[in-house]
C-alpha cells in the first residue's frame, strides 16, 4: 500500500460530506443578527446564530414560489380578486379584474416583492390562504427546515411566523435547484403589463457571481437577505437576518469562502503504472475514477492506494485493478477505483 501527503495548496478539491472543520478561521464580522454561509451538500462554512428563530419578511416569499410551482403551471392564467388588491406593503399594484400569468405573478412576486401577488397565487393554487400556508409548512418540514413556521404567503409580522438563517439557505438551495425560480431570481428587471419592475436585490449588481437571491424588511425584522453566488464552479448560499449593512455582509462572507475554500477533483492528477508480465511491454498506465471533494484550501490529505504489486496480460481499458483512498486527520473521505488506462494483449506463443 502507497502512501501519498497531498496539500489543497497544490492540488483543488471537492467533497461531499466532509469532515467537520473549524469553520470561522479568518471570517468578517458581519452586522447581523444571524448569519450562514452555506457550501456544497449543505456544509456549514460560517454561522453566527444560524439556528435562532427570527422573523423573516419577504424572503417568506422564496417558500411561496416554491409551493405555487408544486401546484401551477407558469402559463397559467389567474384572473385578479378584489381580496389581492391593496394589501399592505411592497406591492405589484395588481388591479381586480385583470389577468396575470403565474409567470408574471411569480416575477412580480421575486423582483417587486409584490405582497398582492403572494396573496394572488396562493387564491389561484389553494382557493384559501389558509390552505395555501399549511402547504408551505408541510414543504418547510419535507426541507428539514424545523426552526421554521408560516403563517402568511407574504412575510408581514406575525407572532407565529419566524424562520432561521441556516432554515432560509436549506429553502434557497431547493429555490435554485428548480429552473423557473432560478431564471427569475437572476432578473435585473421585467415589465409586464406596462409597468417597469427592478429587482430589488442589489447584490447582482454589486456581488461578482450572485446568481440571485430575495430581500425582505419590516422595521420588527429589520434588513432580511437570502443570496446565492457562485465563481470558479464553486455555489455558495448566504443569509443574514436582522442586518442593517446586508449587502456589505454578503459580500464580505462571499469573498472570504471563496478566498478559503475549493472545489476540484482529487484524482485528476494522478499517474499510476503497474509493471505488466506477459506482454510486449513492460508496464501499464492506470487512472482513478473522479473523486469530488470539497475541502479549505489549507487542508491536508493523505492517499492510500490499494494495488497489486504486478499484473498478467491481458489487460482490458477500464477494468479496475485497484483503489485509491482519501483521508484527512485520519478520517476516511471517500475512495475511487483505479482502472486500466489501455488495453494490452498478452504475448502469443509464435511471439515467444
Amino acid at each position: 500500500m502507497q502512501k501519498v501527503l497531498i496539500s489543497l495548496l497544490t492540488a483543488a478539491l471537492l467533497l461531499a460530506g466532509a469532515a467537520p472543520f473549524p469553520p470561522e478561521e479568518g471570517a468578517p464580522e458581519p452586522s447581523a443578527k444571524c448569519a450562514v454561509l452555506v457550501g456544497p451538500e449543505g456544509q456549514i462554512l460560517y454561522e453566527k446564530d444560524a439556528e435562532l428563530r427570527c422573523l423573516i419578511a419577504s424572503t417568506t416569499k422564496l417558500m411561496t414560489a416554491l409551493v405555487t410551482l408544486e401546484h401551477a403551471e407558469g402559463s397559467d392564467r389567474v384572473e385578479i380578486p378584489a381580496a389581492c388588491c391593496g394589501v399592505e406593503g411592497s406591492s405589484m399594484y395588481l388591479q381586480a379584474g385583470e389577468s396575470y400569468t403565474v409567470e408574471e405573478l411569480l416575477t412580480g412576486l421575486l423582483l417587486a416583492s409584490g405582497n398582492d401577488a403572494a396573496v394572488a397565487l396562493a387564491l389561484h393554487c389553494a382557493g384559501s390562504q389558509e390552505r395555501f400556508v399549511s402547504w408551505m409548512n408541510e414543504k418547510a418540514a419535507a426541507l428539514g427546515m424545523t426552526d421554521t413556521h408560516f403563517a402568511n404567503p407574504h412575510g408581514l409580522d406575525a407572532g407565529d411566523h419566524y424562520g432561521s438563517a441556516a432554515d432560509l439557505a436549506r429553502l434557497m438551495a431547493a429555490c435554485m435547484d428548480e429552473p423557473a425560480l432560478r431564471e427569475i431570481l437572476c432578473r435585473g428587471e421585467a415589465v409586464i403589463h406596462g409597468q417597469y419592475y427592478g429587482n430589488h436585490n442589489k447584490l447582482l449588481r454589486l456581488c461578482p457571481g450572485c446568481l440571485g437571491g430575495k430581500t425582505g424588511y419590516t422595521k420588527a425584522a429589520g434588513r432580511c437577505l437570502v443570496s446565492c453566488c457562485e465563481r470558479g464552479g464553486l455555489r455558495l448560499i448566504c443569509v443574514t437576518l436582522d442586518a442593517p449593512d446586508d449587502w456589505n455582509d454578503h459580500i464580505a462572507l462571499y469573498d472570504w469562502g471563496f478566498s478559503r475554500f475549493v472545489k476540484a477533483d482529487v484524482t485528476a492528477a494522478l499517474r499510476y503504472s503497474l509493471p505488466l508480465f506477459g506482454a510486449e511491454q513492460s508496464r501499464i498506465g492506470l487512472r482513478a475514477d473522479p473523486l469530488p471533494l470539497f475541502l479549505p484550501k489549507s487542508a491536508e490529505l493523505q492517499l492510500q492506494t490499494e494495488l497489486p504489486p504486478f499484473v498478467l496480460a491481458p489487460v482490458r481499458a477500464g477494468e479496475i485493478c485497484g483503489r485509491v483512498r482519501v483521508f484527512r486527520d485520519g478520517e476516511e473521505l471517500g475512495s475511487a477505483a483505479l482502472r486500466f488506462a489501455e488495453t494490452a494483449a498478452g504475448k502469443t506463443e509464435e511471439d515467444t
